[in-house]
């Protein structure tokens, strides 16, 4: 199977919920007019886009129909994914690593598949030719650990790890030494995610910063958060939760196979102007994509 053929497959929940309904607008309305955007309107906000982010692209939609005399159906679908792609292309989507070595620092509530993604990231940068090292800075949460030395193992990656309960910081600490030991390419480092814990949390996440910012000054560094999508608009109130303490610069949006709700992705990106770098469309090593906003447009519209 294909990229793209991949890609709309684990995105078929979403296609058929998000075009169907989209589909279903143009069938009942003859011609193009208020009424036909405000049903599409509606759509989008039960798509989970959010609010603000249907009411702008509508605002827009609307401006672009009678600036280009826009008459038909088929041209308003045309310039709604315009619209939509113009969202999704702010920030770059590939990753930053100009450096070697480069540090990917990864943060995340419990439960959003963060772990795994980390996982898959080791193996695609590995299959790469990168030398990867992997930090279990999640040092309370004894099954992230056991998960990630599988994944390490699996991908060919090196993990660095302590005792159940270590300080975080220091995990950290003794990947960046190995790091420089061995000259690798990448650092991934994951991070504990007890965000009802939020203080400490926040406060650890905040310290390992620290110390990658004293030890590898120069390095380039991207702080992704992974989301679920499943969770929809809760998802938008975890990056906010997190860009209090970190300057995240990517997303990675998971679970996008299993919800029909996909349509947060631009809802995401819209409210918080940071470009998505992966999504996860299945369980499989292979099934995270890098993120095309154009190729995701066209696979559920």
């Amino acid at each position: 199977m294909g990229f793209f053929d991949k890609l709309k497959s684990g995105l078929n929940k979403t296609k058929e919920s998000f075009n169907e309904k989209i589909n279903d607008v143009f069938s009942n309305f003859r011609k193009v007019d208020e009424e036909m955007l405000e049903e599409l309107e509606e759509i989008l906000i039960m798509s989970d886009i959010g609010v603000d982010t249907s009411v702008k692209i509508i605002d827009d939609l609307r401006n672009k129909i009678k600036k280009e005399k826009i008459e038909n159906e088929e041209d308003v679908k045309i310039a709604l994914k315009d619209i939509m792609e113009k969202i999704l292309e702010v920030g770059e989507s590939e990753l930053k690593l100009e450096t070697t070595p480069s540090i990917i620092l990864v943060v995340g509530v419990n439960g959003v598949g963060k772990t795994t993604s980390i996982g898959k990231m080791a193996s695609n940068l590995v299959k790469e030719g990168k030398k990867v090292v992997v930090a279990a800075a999640d040092t309370f949460r004894a099954a992230a650990v056991e998960q990630l030395e599988e994944w390490a193992n699996r991908s060919g990656s090196i993990l660095v790890k302590k005792e159940e309960g270590s300080d975080p910081a220091s995990v950290v600490f003794e990947a960046i030494e190995k790091t420089r030991q061995i000259g690798a390419d990448v650092l991934i480092c994951d991070t504990a995610g007890r965000l009802h814990n939020k203080k400490y949390l926040m406060d650890e996440l905040a310290k390992i910063k620290k110390v990658i910012e004293k030890e590898m000054p120069e390095a380039s560094k991207e702080v992704l958060i992974v989301l679920d999508a499943e969770t929809g608009q809760n998802a938008i109130m975890q990056v906010k939760a997190f860009k209090e303490t970190t300057d995240i610069t990517g997303i990675i949006l998971t679970k996008l196979d299993g919800t029909s709700k996909g349509g947060v992705v631009i809802g995401i990106v819209a409210e918080n102007q940071i470009p998505i770098k992966f999504i996860g469309v299945g369980e499989q090593i292979d099934d995270m994509q890098k993120f095309h906003a154009k190729e995701f447009l066209d696979a559920i519209l």
